[in-house]
């Protein structure tokens, strides 16, 4: 095993994230678009790397929340978005990446969000008149 010398953090240990080489993580984008939207997420004062997979899974996982929870944050909102961000800012924010880069990698983050906003738009079942 090489030596490390004082102060050295191994690849992979915990605390040795490095954010100058990370490259976002979208599952259904090509190289290509990941590419182009790293190079957004460094060029654009409103971003900073990895805000928009961020905002892909914040968007994910909040159209997958069950009703009641969705419910619950439309009338009281919820006190975690302030530190753990905001998924409608966070799918504004995707309009506006998906505006901001090229047409072809446009349609593909699109066809990647547009699976969250076909579960956002889902109508709700009816409900019985005894309340199930």
């Amino acid at each position: 095993m090489p030596r490390r010398r004082p102060g050295q953090v191994r690849a992979g240990a915990p605390g040795s994230h490095l954010t100058t080489g990370a490259r976002p993580v979208i599952d259904g984008l090509s190289s290509r678009a990941l590419s182009e939207i790293s190079q957004l997420e460094h060029t654009r004062n409103y971003l900073q790397p990895g805000d928009v997979s961020t905002a892909v899974g914040l968007w994910k996982n909040y159209v997958h929340r069950p009703e009641r929870d969705l419910w619950n944050d439309y009338e009281w909102g919820n006190v975690h978005w302030y530190c753990c961000g905001d998924p409608l800012e966070a799918r504004a924010l995707l309009d506006t990446v998906m505006q901001a880069i090229s047409p072809r990698n446009a349609r593909e983050l699109r066809k990647v969000v547009s699976r969250s906003d076909a579960i956002w738009n889902r109508p709700t079942p009816p409900y019985d008149a005894d309340g199930r």
